[in-house]
């Protein structure tokens, strides 16, 4: 018979060994908090309730690990979890979730009474949250890797990521009663950052009382640091000119305590996170939050790239050991720091193979002092790669053939968006600069507006022609559309692959990805991955990229060719067989609910007309152009209040760019008949671009809409239930168009619907008639 006493003793003898480095507790517990948060955690639904095993770590104080053991393996874990005091892991989970309140917990739920047929099983959950997520693996770790593998988790640098965040922007305010300049703000925290790797200022800042000398001190101590890492010259004459600003400003030079304290707290906030999770662009988000409220870059176009979108870049680009990366618009160094921990990782602990990475396999180039000054600074507190960063134009001569001597094999870049349209260099030059400096067969990867991707006409065309007269589009992948909201900035971009020195081939199809869906989402704190969904998305990502796999509504493989669109909204396939009877009702019961405010139904009943169940995906179905059926029109101006067009017009509806009230704005009187309609479907344009409406009234439709006339030899087969069965399979489109794709008269023409058919292929009418007689709601239509 299996004894819980002899697993007891396994898990008591594993942890012995660790004796120096925890407090290890049974049944009961010292700690005034866990006794308080375990008074109503009993396994039996009331009164208090001890794990068999609680861990208190010396180097961590955040993190409680609790253990809960069961002699018998069929006791590991139920179903449901919710047999706390049967199973192991349902137990464990229970005081997991009290015991959260106040600590980061990692569960451990053993089951088994020798060590051959021994169950284990981890399991991580945050302070204050609910999100359970399983981790480790099924052996007994040591202390250090636990500790190690939950400061490196995911999870970990979620929270601490978050915790980052909010101690910007206090920062942030601090300064700001400081008066220190938004555009000196991250050289100053840089400047504090490279000062802090050398031990003698690190401790012995806290006895400067003078703060002038302190200020000469750390600028002192950041410029002889850097003249020991081999900076030189031009550049160390530039940086030193960058962060001289300090010696001199009146709160930091003059101000008793201020820089003291501010190093204090960056010390404690800022360089612990970079000691903790290496590899991250710190400085590149704090250069965002800095310059959020101020004006002085938006014009320069400068917009950083979120840092799980730079790691993307080096897992598409397969970025290894013996890749040498470069960066044309190189920022604060994102994409380089990104590159650099991929790289070290494939090193796999060979420092010479380190060293080499650091510095000679990182290349950038960056035109503005102040930010090639935070470049710098970034690639040194990662411990070097700053040996090859260049303060200059990726335009000059001199500077590309220097770049080609050092044969980079990938190019990163997120180049100044355009803000003057006549003057600024086109994103696309900074492309073919990118690609002229890789080796042959090299990857270039970017992050560009969507609307260069979109060009078929004039000078971005004619680059367009060019990028594939010398180089092969491998792919393009849509990103979301608040992909930049962090930097205040609402352009709509997509990720362009290429491959260097290789003439796109005849019939070579090129792989369009779309993802829009990172598992972000807006809070007030900025784009956040509030629930750990990114990696997996990532995963989904890269393999349909290497496997070039086509999957509906995600991936799809094309030929193109410069006239063309290269964004994936123009080629995928819609996944119809999704379509559910919700997608009807939904649109069904928005209908009714309009009839009902504006007085054209005296009520709302959820009743059908029949009570058939038709069964949708049944129907044999064929795929349909919008404009074999209807003839488009595109809404002009709305004529001003005083405009002679209203004069002794007709009392009609004004179908504007809105998603609501059935997408009428208001009433009007208007004059031009050729421009009014009744019975047509309307749709919205740009911004929520493809919200279809169904008009059974006289209107109008005015500037961003279109309206679906049906044509001559169709009218008489249109009524109110095949009007909205269409205006559901155009829902179905939308995420085609948006800011970055609007909805044009062509596009819209081109949308191909899947429409049931009869046995001639041809529209069953009378089917999408009955169907929408079968749905909640129709009986009020």
């Amino acid at each position: 018979m299996a004894n819980e006493s002899k697993t007891e003793l396994i898990t008591i003898e594993h942890f012995r060994q660790f004796k120096d480095q925890i407090v290890f507790e049974g049944k009961s517990s010292d700690n005034p908090t866990i006794n308080k948060l375990l008074k109503n955690a009993s396994k039996k639904g009331s009164g208090k309730g001890f794990p068999d095993f609680m861990i208190s770590l010396n180097a961590n104080s955040d993190l409680l690990i609790v253990i809960e053991c069961k002699a018998d393996i069929r006791k590991h874990e139920s179903e449901n979890k919710d047999k706390y005091a049967d199973y192991a892991v349902d137990g464990v989970l229970l005081y997991s979730d009290s015991l959260s309140k106040e600590f980061d917990i990692l569960s451990i739920a053993i089951s088994g009474d020798n060590e051959r047929n021994l169950r284990v099983s981890h399991f991580l959950q945050l302070k204050n949250e609910k999100k359970v997520t399983q981790v480790f693996g099924d052996k007994l770790l040591s202390i250090d890797d636990y500790l190690n593998g939950y400061l490196k988790s995911p999870e970990k640098f979620r929270q601490d990521y978050n915790k980052l965040q909010q101690f910007t922007k206090l920062l942030n305010d601090t300064l700001h009663s400081y008066k220190v300049l938004e555009s000196q703000r991250s050289l100053l925290i840089s400047c504090i950052l490279i000062a802090l790797e050398y031990r003698p200022f690190r401790e012995g800042y806290k006895h400067y009382d003078n703060s002038r000398d302190l200020a000469n001190y750390l600028v002192d101590t950041v410029v002889n640091s850097l003249k020991t890492a081999n900076i030189q010259g031009d550049k160390l004459e530039n940086l030193g000119i960058q962060f001289s600003f300090i010696r001199t400003d009146t709160s930091l030079s003059t101000k008793q305590n201020i820089l003291k304290n501010l190093i204090k707290d960056i010390d404690e906030n800022i360089n612990q996170f970079i000691k903790t999770h290496e590899y991250f662009d710190v400085l590149g988000q704090l250069y965002v939050e800095f310059l959020r409220y101020a004006n002085s870059d938006k014009g320069l176009g400068i917009v950083l790239t979120p840092p799980h979108i730079t790691e993307l870049f080096s897992e598409l680009a397969q970025v290894n050991k013996n890749s040498i990366v470069y960066d044309n618009c190189t920022g604060t160094g994102g994409f380089l720091i990104s590159a650099m921990k991929k790289m070290i990782e494939d090193a796999k602990g060979e420092d010479e193979i380190i060293k080499n990475i650091k510095s000679k396999q990182l290349i950038g180039v960056e035109y503005q002092s102040h930010i090639f000054a935070l470049a710098v600074s970034n690639m040194y507190i990662h411990q070097d790669g700053k040996t090859n960063i260049i303060n200059g134009s990726c335009f000059d001569k001199e500077i590309i053939e220097r770049v080609k001597l050092l044969k980079p094999t990938a190019g990163f870049l997120n180049p100044p968006y355009k803000a003057d349209k006549k003057n600024d260099i086109e994103e696309f030059e900074f492309i073919l600069n990118n690609l002229e400096c890789l080796t042959d067969g090299g990857i270039s990867i970017s992050i560009i507006p969507m609307s260069c991707a979109l060009a078929t006409k004039g000078k971005m065309y004619e680059l367009k022609k060019k990028l594939l007269e010398k180089h092969t589009l491998e792919a393009v992948l849509s990103m979301p559309d608040d992909l930049f909201i962090d930097s205040d900035v609402g352009t709509v971009t997509c990720v362009m692959v290429f491959k260097a020195h290789k003439p796109h081939p005849k019939n070579k199809k090129t792989f369009f990805g779309y993802f829009k869906n990172d598992g972000y989402e807006k809070r007030r704190k900025g784009r956040i991955d509030m629930e750990g969904k990114w990696p997996l998305i990532k995963e989904t990502w890269i393999n349909a990229f290497i496997n070039r796999d086509n999957v509906d509504n995600l991936s799809i493989n094309i030929e193109v060719s410069a006239i063309k669109e290269w964004c994936p909204e123009a080629y995928l396939k819609t996944d119809f067989s999704q379509i559910q009877n919700n997608n009807f009702i939904g649109n069904l019961k928005e209908y009714c609910i309009y009839l009902f405010n504006n007085g054209l139904s005296k009520e709302i009943s959820i009743n059908s007309i029949n009570n058939e169940n038709i069964n949708l995906n049944n129907k044999k179905c064929d795929y349909f152009e919008v404009k074999k059926f209807f003839d488009i029109y595109s809404g002009g101006d709305k004529p001003k209040p005083d405009d002679a067009k209203h004069w002794g017009g007709e009392l009609i509806n004004s179908v504007e760019n809105q998603t609501t009230n059935n997408g009428i704005k208001e009433k009007i009187e208007f004059s031009e008949q050729d421009k009014i309609f009744e019975n047509f479907i309307s749709v919205v344009s740009i911004g929520e671009g493809g919200k279809a409406f169904f008009q059974p009234e006289r209107s109008a439709c005015f500037t961003r809409v279109k309206g679906l006339v049906p044509k001559s030899e169709y009218f008489e087969k249109f009524n109110k239930y095949i009007f909205l069965y269409f205006c559901t399979l155009l829902d179905l489109e939308r995420y085609r168009y948006g800011y970055g794709r609007v909805l044009s008269k062509d596009r819209l023409g081109e949308t191909i619907l899947y429409i049931p058919i009869d046995d001639n292929g041809e529209p069953d009418w009378n089917f999408m008639e009955n169907y929408i007689k079968s749905l909640s709601y129709s009986s009020s239509l």
